[in-house]
Protein backbone atom coordinates (compact mmCIF):
# COMPACT_ATOMS: atom_id res chain seq x y z
CA UNK A 1 0.00 0.00 0.00
CA UNK A 2 3.11 1.93 -0.23
CA UNK A 3 2.13 5.78 -0.47
CA UNK A 4 -1.31 5.27 -1.05
CA UNK A 5 -3.44 7.47 1.82
CA UNK A 6 -6.25 4.99 2.65
CA UNK A 7 -9.39 5.73 5.12
CA UNK A 8 -11.33 2.76 6.66
CA UNK A 9 -14.65 2.31 6.23
CA UNK A 10 -16.88 0.83 8.94
CA UNK A 11 -20.00 -0.24 7.03
CA UNK A 12 -22.78 -1.45 9.25
CA UNK A 13 -25.66 -3.81 7.73
CA UNK A 14 -28.61 -5.19 8.80
CA UNK A 15 -26.95 -8.50 8.13
CA UNK A 16 -22.81 -8.17 7.79
CA UNK A 17 -20.40 -6.01 10.11
CA UNK A 18 -17.10 -4.87 7.81
CA UNK A 19 -14.51 -3.16 7.83
CA UNK A 20 -12.42 -2.32 4.80
CA UNK A 21 -9.62 0.09 3.69
CA UNK A 22 -9.96 1.97 0.38
CA UNK A 23 -7.29 3.72 -0.94
CA UNK A 24 -7.54 7.54 -2.42
CA UNK A 25 -7.44 5.66 -5.31
CA UNK A 26 -10.12 3.71 -5.20
CA UNK A 27 -8.99 0.52 -4.47
CA UNK A 28 -9.78 -2.11 -1.56
CA UNK A 29 -6.88 -2.72 0.04
CA UNK A 30 -8.18 -4.94 2.82
CA UNK A 31 -11.16 -6.23 4.35
CA UNK A 32 -12.83 -8.16 7.31
CA UNK A 33 -16.84 -8.83 8.21
CA UNK A 34 -18.57 -10.92 10.72
CA UNK A 35 -22.57 -11.37 11.12
CA UNK A 36 -24.91 -8.85 12.82
CA UNK A 37 -28.51 -9.66 14.37
CA UNK A 38 -31.01 -8.75 16.48
CA UNK A 39 -32.26 -10.30 19.69
CA UNK A 40 -34.80 -10.27 22.11
CA UNK A 41 -34.57 -7.32 24.30
CA UNK A 42 -34.10 -8.68 27.91
CA UNK A 43 -37.40 -8.69 30.17
CA UNK A 44 -39.18 -7.86 27.06
CA UNK A 45 -39.66 -10.88 25.12
CA UNK A 46 -40.57 -10.27 21.42
CA UNK A 47 -39.17 -6.80 21.43
CA UNK A 48 -36.62 -6.59 19.37
CA UNK A 49 -33.29 -4.84 19.47
CA UNK A 50 -29.73 -4.08 18.24
CA UNK A 51 -26.97 -5.53 20.89
CA UNK A 52 -24.94 -2.35 20.38
CA UNK A 53 -22.24 -3.94 22.52
CA UNK A 54 -21.81 -7.03 20.89
CA UNK A 55 -22.28 -4.99 17.97
CA UNK A 56 -19.30 -3.14 19.00
CA UNK A 57 -17.10 -5.88 20.10
CA UNK A 58 -17.32 -7.20 16.08
CA UNK A 59 -16.80 -4.14 14.66
CA UNK A 60 -13.58 -3.67 16.86
CA UNK A 61 -12.34 -7.23 15.79
CA UNK A 62 -12.77 -7.00 12.15
CA UNK A 63 -11.61 -3.41 12.52
CA UNK A 64 -7.98 -4.94 13.95
CA UNK A 65 -7.99 -7.70 11.14
CA UNK A 66 -7.76 -4.99 8.52
CA UNK A 67 -5.25 -2.64 9.97
CA UNK A 68 -3.31 -5.42 10.33
CA UNK A 69 -3.00 -5.89 6.63
CA UNK A 70 -2.09 -2.30 6.11
CA UNK A 71 0.11 1.10 7.26
CA UNK A 72 -1.33 2.43 9.76
CA UNK A 73 1.07 5.33 9.51
CA UNK A 74 -0.68 5.69 5.90
CA UNK A 75 -4.79 5.68 7.20
CA UNK A 76 -5.60 8.87 6.99
CA UNK A 77 -9.09 8.48 8.60
CA UNK A 78 -12.35 6.36 9.56
CA UNK A 79 -16.29 6.66 8.76
CA UNK A 80 -19.36 5.00 9.39
CA UNK A 81 -22.28 4.15 7.02
CA UNK A 82 -25.22 2.38 8.36
CA UNK A 83 -29.01 1.33 8.10
CA UNK A 84 -31.40 3.94 8.58
CA UNK A 85 -34.02 4.76 11.17
CA UNK A 86 -32.38 3.05 13.57
CA UNK A 87 -30.69 5.11 16.77
CA UNK A 88 -30.37 5.54 20.91
CA UNK A 89 -30.50 8.05 23.30
CA UNK A 90 -26.85 8.71 25.49
CA UNK A 91 -26.67 10.02 28.79
CA UNK A 92 -24.50 13.38 29.60
CA UNK A 93 -21.22 10.47 29.49
CA UNK A 94 -22.04 8.83 26.33
CA UNK A 95 -23.98 5.86 27.59
CA UNK A 96 -26.46 4.21 26.29
CA UNK A 97 -29.93 5.32 27.64
CA UNK A 98 -32.33 3.01 26.52
CA UNK A 99 -30.99 -0.54 24.00
CA UNK A 100 -30.88 0.59 19.76
CA UNK A 101 -34.52 -0.49 19.30
CA UNK A 102 -34.60 -2.24 15.41
CA UNK A 103 -36.57 -1.39 12.73
CA UNK A 104 -37.75 -5.00 12.92
CA UNK A 105 -39.46 -4.69 16.08
CA UNK A 106 -43.04 -4.17 16.10
CA UNK A 107 -43.63 -2.37 19.06
CA UNK A 108 -44.43 0.91 17.23
CA UNK A 109 -47.48 -0.43 14.78
CA UNK A 110 -50.30 0.83 16.80
CA UNK A 111 -48.41 4.18 17.11
CA UNK A 112 -48.31 4.62 13.52
CA UNK A 113 -51.87 4.41 12.64
CA UNK A 114 -52.23 6.68 15.64
CA UNK A 115 -50.11 9.21 14.39
CA UNK A 116 -52.04 9.70 11.09
CA UNK A 117 -54.84 10.75 13.48
CA UNK A 118 -52.26 13.92 15.00
CA UNK A 119 -51.07 14.76 11.37
CA UNK A 120 -52.32 13.26 8.43
CA UNK A 121 -50.19 11.32 6.15
CA UNK A 122 -50.04 13.83 3.23
CA UNK A 123 -48.53 16.50 5.66
CA UNK A 124 -46.14 14.43 7.27
CA UNK A 125 -44.63 13.47 3.53
CA UNK A 126 -45.24 17.30 2.29
CA UNK A 127 -42.76 18.26 5.58
CA UNK A 128 -40.51 15.35 5.96
CA UNK A 129 -40.36 13.45 2.49
CA UNK A 130 -41.09 10.17 4.35
CA UNK A 131 -44.65 7.61 4.31
CA UNK A 132 -45.41 7.05 7.41
CA UNK A 133 -44.20 3.47 8.45
CA UNK A 134 -43.93 1.93 11.84
CA UNK A 135 -39.92 1.55 10.99
CA UNK A 136 -39.94 5.49 11.35
CA UNK A 137 -37.47 6.94 14.27
CA UNK A 138 -40.18 9.24 15.17
CA UNK A 139 -42.51 6.72 16.60
CA UNK A 140 -39.95 4.45 18.59
CA UNK A 141 -39.61 8.26 20.54
CA UNK A 142 -42.90 8.52 20.86
CA UNK A 143 -42.98 5.03 22.44
CA UNK A 144 -40.38 6.40 24.41
CA UNK A 145 -42.36 8.94 25.45
CA UNK A 146 -45.16 6.86 26.57
CA UNK A 147 -43.14 3.94 27.90
CA UNK A 148 -39.67 4.73 28.96
CA UNK A 149 -40.03 8.89 29.53
CA UNK A 150 -36.29 9.03 31.50
CA UNK A 151 -35.13 7.60 28.41
CA UNK A 152 -35.55 11.23 26.85
CA UNK A 153 -35.28 13.28 29.67
CA UNK A 154 -33.46 17.12 29.77
CA UNK A 155 -29.82 16.30 29.47
CA UNK A 156 -30.04 13.50 27.27
CA UNK A 157 -28.92 13.43 23.23
CA UNK A 158 -30.18 11.29 20.44
CA UNK A 159 -27.94 9.59 17.87
CA UNK A 160 -28.25 7.70 15.07
CA UNK A 161 -26.34 4.49 14.37
CA UNK A 162 -23.42 6.55 13.00
CA UNK A 163 -23.18 8.96 15.59
CA UNK A 164 -23.01 5.80 17.95
CA UNK A 165 -20.52 4.08 16.28
CA UNK A 166 -18.58 7.36 16.04
CA UNK A 167 -18.84 8.36 19.76
CA UNK A 168 -17.26 5.13 20.65
CA UNK A 169 -14.37 6.08 18.07
CA UNK A 170 -14.23 9.29 20.26
CA UNK A 171 -15.80 11.29 18.36
CA UNK A 172 -18.24 14.37 19.34
CA UNK A 173 -22.30 13.73 20.15
CA UNK A 174 -23.39 14.71 16.60
CA UNK A 175 -26.07 13.84 13.92
CA UNK A 176 -25.62 13.93 10.42
CA UNK A 177 -28.76 15.01 7.89
CA UNK A 178 -28.33 11.60 5.68
CA UNK A 179 -29.20 9.75 8.79
CA UNK A 180 -31.72 11.91 10.27
CA UNK A 181 -33.54 12.19 7.09
CA UNK A 182 -34.84 8.92 7.57
CA UNK A 183 -36.25 9.69 10.77
CA UNK A 184 -39.33 11.29 9.67
CA UNK A 185 -38.78 14.69 11.67
CA UNK A 186 -36.90 16.45 9.55
CA UNK A 187 -38.14 19.96 7.53
CA UNK A 188 -36.05 18.23 4.39
CA UNK A 189 -36.56 21.55 2.48
CA UNK A 190 -34.71 23.13 4.89
CA UNK A 191 -32.23 20.39 5.82
CA UNK A 192 -33.25 20.81 9.72
CA UNK A 193 -35.44 19.56 12.16
CA UNK A 194 -39.28 20.33 12.02
CA UNK A 195 -40.42 21.34 15.36
CA UNK A 196 -43.85 20.34 14.14
CA UNK A 197 -43.41 16.67 14.14
CA UNK A 198 -40.78 17.09 16.73
CA UNK A 199 -43.50 18.23 19.12
CA UNK A 200 -45.75 15.01 17.95
CA UNK A 201 -43.01 13.02 21.02
CA UNK A 202 -42.81 16.14 22.87
CA UNK A 203 -39.43 16.86 21.97
CA UNK A 204 -37.88 20.33 20.39
CA UNK A 205 -34.46 20.40 18.61
CA UNK A 206 -32.38 21.03 21.84
CA UNK A 207 -32.69 16.87 22.42
CA UNK A 208 -30.64 16.29 19.67
CA UNK A 209 -27.11 17.41 18.69
CA UNK A 210 -25.26 19.25 16.37
CA UNK A 211 -25.27 18.60 12.24
CA UNK A 212 -22.13 17.46 11.30
CA UNK A 213 -22.17 17.09 7.01
CA UNK A 214 -20.91 14.01 6.08
CA UNK A 215 -16.93 13.89 5.75
CA UNK A 216 -16.88 16.76 8.30
CA UNK A 217 -13.79 15.96 11.05
CA UNK A 218 -15.77 15.51 13.83
CA UNK A 219 -12.91 14.02 16.32
CA UNK A 220 -9.87 12.29 16.69
CA UNK A 221 -9.57 8.15 17.27
CA UNK A 222 -8.52 7.82 20.72
CA UNK A 223 -5.83 6.05 23.03
CA UNK A 224 -9.13 3.52 24.27
CA UNK A 225 -10.41 3.05 20.88
CA UNK A 226 -7.12 2.43 19.52
CA UNK A 227 -6.17 -0.49 21.74
CA UNK A 228 -9.90 -1.75 21.29
CA UNK A 229 -9.56 -1.46 16.93
CA UNK A 230 -6.22 -1.18 16.30
CA UNK A 231 -6.73 2.48 14.45
CA UNK A 232 -4.18 4.95 15.85
CA UNK A 233 -5.03 7.20 18.29
CA UNK A 234 -5.12 10.67 16.75
CA UNK A 235 -6.76 9.42 13.58
CA UNK A 236 -9.80 12.18 12.16
CA UNK A 237 -12.95 10.97 12.61
CA UNK A 238 -15.35 11.58 9.62
CA UNK A 239 -18.88 12.17 10.21
CA UNK A 240 -20.51 9.17 8.65
CA UNK A 241 -24.57 8.70 7.32
CA UNK A 242 -27.16 6.64 6.02
CA UNK A 243 -25.59 4.29 3.55
CA UNK A 244 -28.11 4.51 0.68
CA UNK A 245 -26.70 7.80 0.03
CA UNK A 246 -23.05 6.62 -0.33
CA UNK A 247 -24.01 4.03 -2.28
CA UNK A 248 -25.73 6.57 -4.33
CA UNK A 249 -22.23 8.41 -5.09
CA UNK A 250 -20.45 5.34 -5.05
CA UNK A 251 -21.97 4.38 -7.86
CA UNK A 252 -20.48 6.63 -10.14
CA UNK A 253 -23.83 7.50 -12.09
CA UNK A 254 -24.10 10.04 -14.18
CA UNK A 255 -26.16 12.64 -13.82
CA UNK A 256 -28.91 11.59 -16.30
CA UNK A 257 -29.06 7.76 -14.84
CA UNK A 258 -31.36 6.57 -12.33
CA UNK A 259 -29.59 4.35 -9.62
CA UNK A 260 -30.63 1.14 -8.70
CA UNK A 261 -28.79 -0.52 -5.18
CA UNK A 262 -30.08 -4.09 -5.64
CA UNK A 263 -29.71 -6.44 -3.14
CA UNK A 264 -32.79 -8.15 -0.51
CA UNK A 265 -34.11 -5.27 -0.95
CA UNK A 266 -34.12 -2.65 -4.24
CA UNK A 267 -33.82 1.27 -3.28
CA UNK A 268 -34.25 3.21 -6.97
CA UNK A 269 -33.31 6.28 -6.94
CA UNK A 270 -32.42 10.00 -8.45
CA UNK A 271 -30.34 13.10 -6.95
CA UNK A 272 -32.49 15.84 -7.49
CA UNK A 273 -31.86 19.19 -7.68
CA UNK A 274 -35.50 20.53 -5.59
CA UNK A 275 -37.48 18.70 -2.91
CA UNK A 276 -40.65 18.23 -4.85
CA UNK A 277 -43.24 16.11 -2.83
CA UNK A 278 -46.29 15.76 -4.83
CA UNK A 279 -49.72 13.92 -4.32
CA UNK A 280 -48.83 11.66 -7.06
CA UNK A 281 -45.51 10.22 -5.52
CA UNK A 282 -47.16 10.25 -2.17
CA UNK A 283 -49.76 7.79 -3.57
CA UNK A 284 -46.99 5.62 -5.13
CA UNK A 285 -44.93 5.03 -2.36
CA UNK A 286 -42.06 7.97 -2.95
CA UNK A 287 -40.05 8.76 -0.17
CA UNK A 288 -37.14 11.64 0.20
CA UNK A 289 -34.09 11.78 1.92
CA UNK A 290 -31.42 14.36 2.42
CA UNK A 291 -28.20 13.18 -0.53
CA UNK A 292 -24.91 13.71 0.85
CA UNK A 293 -24.19 17.11 -0.66
CA UNK A 294 -26.28 19.84 0.47
CA UNK A 295 -28.47 21.45 -2.19
CA UNK A 296 -29.71 17.68 -3.51
CA UNK A 297 -32.43 15.07 -2.30
CA UNK A 298 -32.58 11.70 -2.98
CA UNK A 299 -36.58 11.05 -4.04
CA UNK A 300 -36.50 6.93 -4.27
CA UNK A 301 -38.51 3.71 -3.89
CA UNK A 302 -38.34 0.53 -1.91
CA UNK A 303 -38.99 -2.35 -4.04
CA UNK A 304 -38.33 -6.00 -2.95
CA UNK A 305 -35.68 -7.53 -4.43
CA UNK A 306 -33.54 -10.77 -4.40
CA UNK A 307 -35.35 -11.51 -1.47
CA UNK A 308 -37.53 -12.91 -4.15
CA UNK A 309 -35.20 -15.01 -5.58
CA UNK A 310 -33.82 -16.49 -2.35
CA UNK A 311 -37.23 -17.07 -1.64
CA UNK A 312 -37.60 -19.40 -4.95
CA UNK A 313 -33.76 -20.89 -4.51
CA UNK A 314 -34.68 -22.51 -1.10
CA UNK A 315 -38.24 -23.68 -2.09
CA UNK A 316 -37.16 -24.82 -5.75
CA UNK A 317 -33.16 -25.31 -6.12
CA UNK A 318 -32.52 -26.60 -2.47
CA UNK A 319 -30.41 -29.33 -4.17
CA UNK A 320 -27.89 -26.19 -5.94
CA UNK A 321 -25.16 -25.22 -3.37
CA UNK A 322 -26.62 -21.71 -1.63
CA UNK A 323 -23.64 -20.05 -3.09
CA UNK A 324 -23.97 -20.95 -6.62
CA UNK A 325 -26.43 -18.28 -8.57
CA UNK A 326 -24.50 -18.93 -11.63
CA UNK A 327 -27.00 -22.24 -11.81
CA UNK A 328 -29.72 -20.41 -11.68
CA UNK A 329 -28.77 -18.12 -14.17
CA UNK A 330 -28.21 -21.14 -16.43
CA UNK A 331 -31.96 -21.83 -15.39
CA UNK A 332 -32.88 -19.11 -16.29
CA UNK A 333 -31.30 -18.74 -19.62
CA UNK A 334 -32.70 -21.81 -21.07
CA UNK A 335 -36.60 -20.20 -20.76
CA UNK A 336 -37.23 -18.15 -23.22
CA UNK A 337 -39.24 -14.07 -22.78
CA UNK A 338 -42.34 -14.73 -20.91
CA UNK A 339 -41.19 -17.71 -19.12
CA UNK A 340 -43.99 -19.77 -20.69
CA UNK A 341 -46.52 -17.82 -19.45
CA UNK A 342 -45.67 -17.92 -15.95
CA UNK A 343 -46.14 -14.69 -14.18
CA UNK A 344 -44.44 -13.48 -10.78
CA UNK A 345 -45.84 -10.62 -9.35
CA UNK A 346 -43.54 -9.87 -5.96
CA UNK A 347 -45.20 -7.06 -4.55
CA UNK A 348 -47.45 -4.20 -5.20
CA UNK A 349 -45.96 -0.85 -6.09
CA UNK A 350 -48.82 1.10 -7.16
CA UNK A 351 -51.45 2.26 -5.19
CA UNK A 352 -50.56 1.47 -1.95
CA UNK A 353 -46.71 1.63 -1.99
CA UNK A 354 -44.56 -0.72 -1.61
CA UNK A 355 -43.70 0.19 1.84
CA UNK A 356 -46.51 0.55 3.61
CA UNK A 357 -46.26 -3.18 4.36
CA UNK A 358 -43.74 -5.29 5.48
CA UNK A 359 -44.71 -8.77 4.90
CA UNK A 360 -44.40 -8.25 1.13
CA UNK A 361 -47.68 -10.12 -0.50
CA UNK A 362 -46.89 -12.08 -3.95
CA UNK A 363 -48.36 -14.08 -6.93
CA UNK A 364 -47.46 -16.55 -9.14
CA UNK A 365 -49.74 -16.83 -12.11
CA UNK A 366 -50.18 -19.49 -15.12
CA UNK A 367 -48.24 -22.24 -13.25
CA UNK A 368 -49.19 -26.13 -14.95
CA UNK A 369 -48.38 -29.46 -14.94
CA UNK A 370 -45.36 -28.85 -17.12
CA UNK A 371 -43.77 -25.92 -15.59
CA UNK A 372 -40.30 -26.29 -14.08
CA UNK A 373 -38.42 -24.42 -11.97
CA UNK A 374 -36.67 -22.70 -14.63
CA UNK A 375 -39.73 -20.88 -15.57
CA UNK A 376 -40.44 -19.76 -12.17
CA UNK A 377 -37.09 -18.54 -11.68
CA UNK A 378 -37.16 -16.66 -14.80
CA UNK A 379 -40.80 -15.14 -14.29
CA UNK A 380 -39.23 -13.78 -10.69
CA UNK A 381 -36.56 -11.46 -12.82
CA UNK A 382 -39.44 -10.57 -15.16
CA UNK A 383 -41.62 -9.94 -12.48
CA UNK A 384 -38.99 -7.99 -10.35
CA UNK A 385 -38.13 -6.08 -13.73
CA UNK A 386 -41.73 -5.12 -14.41
CA UNK A 387 -42.14 -3.65 -10.70
CA UNK A 388 -38.71 -1.81 -11.04
CA UNK A 389 -40.02 -0.17 -14.76
CA UNK A 390 -43.38 0.60 -12.30
CA UNK A 391 -41.39 2.45 -9.59
CA UNK A 392 -39.25 4.29 -12.50
CA UNK A 393 -42.58 5.65 -13.69
CA UNK A 394 -43.73 6.64 -10.22
CA UNK A 395 -40.45 8.86 -9.71
CA UNK A 396 -40.45 10.29 -13.09
CA UNK A 397 -44.39 11.42 -12.79
CA UNK A 398 -43.53 12.61 -9.12
CA UNK A 399 -40.28 14.38 -9.88
CA UNK A 400 -40.24 15.51 -13.51
CA UNK A 401 -36.81 13.80 -13.80
CA UNK A 402 -36.78 11.29 -17.06
CA UNK A 403 -33.61 8.93 -16.96
CA UNK A 404 -31.53 8.24 -19.94
CA UNK A 405 -30.01 5.01 -18.05
CA UNK A 406 -29.69 3.20 -15.39
CA UNK A 407 -26.69 2.36 -13.37
CA UNK A 408 -27.49 -0.59 -10.98
CA UNK A 409 -24.68 -1.09 -7.92
CA UNK A 410 -25.09 -4.20 -5.52
CA UNK A 411 -25.35 -8.31 -5.15
CA UNK A 412 -28.70 -8.25 -7.55
CA UNK A 413 -25.98 -6.21 -10.06
CA UNK A 414 -23.88 -9.29 -11.03
CA UNK A 415 -26.72 -11.26 -12.10
CA UNK A 416 -25.86 -10.50 -16.14
CA UNK A 417 -29.17 -12.10 -17.11
CA UNK A 418 -31.42 -10.41 -14.73
CA UNK A 419 -29.50 -6.73 -16.21
CA UNK A 420 -30.42 -7.95 -19.50
CA UNK A 421 -34.39 -8.21 -18.40
CA UNK A 422 -34.27 -4.78 -16.80
CA UNK A 423 -32.79 -3.52 -19.85
CA UNK A 424 -35.32 -5.01 -22.30
CA UNK A 425 -38.21 -4.11 -19.76
CA UNK A 426 -37.64 -0.82 -19.25
CA UNK A 427 -36.05 0.23 -23.02
CA UNK A 428 -32.90 1.67 -20.90
CA UNK A 429 -29.36 0.70 -21.42
CA UNK A 430 -28.43 -0.99 -17.95
CA UNK A 431 -24.67 -0.37 -16.67
CA UNK A 432 -22.62 -1.74 -13.76
CA UNK A 433 -18.87 -0.97 -12.41
CA UNK A 434 -16.18 -3.43 -12.38
CA UNK A 435 -16.57 -1.43 -8.38
CA UNK A 436 -19.68 -3.25 -7.00
CA UNK A 437 -18.66 -2.02 -3.16
CA UNK A 438 -20.93 1.01 -4.32
CA UNK A 439 -21.45 1.79 -0.24
CA UNK A 440 -18.14 1.58 0.84
CA UNK A 441 -16.51 3.39 -1.93
CA UNK A 442 -18.85 6.20 -1.95
CA UNK A 443 -18.33 6.76 1.60
CA UNK A 444 -14.54 6.65 1.56
CA UNK A 445 -14.62 9.04 -1.34
CA UNK A 446 -16.56 11.45 1.20
CA UNK A 447 -14.30 11.02 3.44
CA UNK A 448 -11.32 11.74 1.57
CA UNK A 449 -13.28 14.94 -0.03
CA UNK A 450 -13.63 16.22 3.77
CA UNK A 451 -10.27 15.52 4.42
CA UNK A 452 -9.63 18.06 1.46
CA UNK A 453 -7.70 15.03 -0.83
CA UNK A 454 -10.48 16.30 -3.68
CA UNK A 455 -12.62 19.47 -4.11
CA UNK A 456 -15.60 16.92 -3.33
CA UNK A 457 -16.96 13.36 -3.04
CA UNK A 458 -18.12 13.20 -7.33
CA UNK A 459 -14.62 14.79 -8.21
CA UNK A 460 -12.76 12.07 -6.55
CA UNK A 461 -15.03 9.08 -8.29
CA UNK A 462 -14.14 11.06 -11.67
CA UNK A 463 -10.41 10.05 -10.81
CA UNK A 464 -11.09 6.38 -10.12
CA UNK A 465 -11.00 4.40 -13.03
CA UNK A 466 -13.81 1.66 -13.10
CA UNK A 467 -14.32 -0.60 -16.20
CA UNK A 468 -18.40 0.43 -16.86
CA UNK A 469 -20.69 -2.70 -18.74
CA UNK A 470 -23.80 -1.42 -20.57
CA UNK A 471 -26.41 -3.45 -21.69
CA UNK A 472 -28.49 -2.28 -23.81
CA UNK A 473 -32.52 -2.92 -25.14
CA UNK A 474 -32.54 -6.33 -27.24
CA UNK A 475 -34.98 -8.34 -28.76
CA UNK A 476 -37.59 -9.26 -26.81
CA UNK A 477 -38.27 -5.51 -25.49
CA UNK A 478 -41.35 -5.61 -27.74
CA UNK A 479 -42.79 -8.87 -26.37
CA UNK A 480 -42.35 -7.12 -22.75
CA UNK A 481 -43.97 -3.87 -23.41
CA UNK A 482 -47.40 -6.06 -23.66
CA UNK A 483 -46.18 -8.19 -21.03
CA UNK A 484 -45.95 -4.89 -18.78
CA UNK A 485 -49.09 -4.01 -19.24
CA UNK A 486 -50.59 -7.29 -18.30
CA UNK A 487 -48.69 -6.79 -14.74
CA UNK A 488 -49.96 -3.21 -13.87
CA UNK A 489 -53.43 -4.54 -14.89
CA UNK A 490 -53.20 -7.47 -12.46
CA UNK A 491 -50.65 -6.32 -10.06
CA UNK A 492 -52.69 -4.40 -7.65
CA UNK A 493 -55.99 -6.38 -7.44
CA UNK A 494 -54.44 -9.87 -6.83
CA UNK A 495 -53.79 -11.30 -3.61
CA UNK A 496 -51.75 -14.21 -3.42
CA UNK A 497 -49.28 -16.10 -1.18
CA UNK A 498 -46.54 -14.31 1.28
CA UNK A 499 -42.65 -13.99 0.12
CA UNK A 500 -40.57 -13.11 2.77
CA UNK A 501 -39.33 -10.12 3.14
CA UNK A 502 -36.03 -11.31 5.14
Amino acid sequence: MSGVDAIIVLDCGATTLRAIAVGCDGRLLAQSSSTNETVDQPGAPGLRIWPFERIWEKLCDVTRQVVAKIKASELAGVIVATWGADGAPVDRDGALAYPVISWQCNRTAELARRICELLSPWTIFRISGYQVMSINTLLKLMWLRENCPEAIKPGNRWLMMPGLVSLKLGAEQHIDPTSASTMMAMDLSKRDWSSKLLGLAGLDPSFFPEWREPGSVVGNVTKEAERATGIPSGTPILAGGHDTQFALIGSGAMAEEAILSSGTWEILAFRADSFRPTREGFRGGVIFEADAARGLWDPQILMMGSGVLEWIRSRFFSDVAQTDYDALERAGREVPPGSRGVTVIPSFVSDSGPMRQFGTKGTILGLGLNTGRAEVYRAALEGLSFQLRQALEILSASTGIRPKGLRVVGGGSKNELWNQIRADVTGLPVSVTSQRQATVLGAAMVGFAGLGRFDSPESAMRSIEMEITTVRPGDASRQYVLAYQKYVRLGPRLKGFYLPSQ
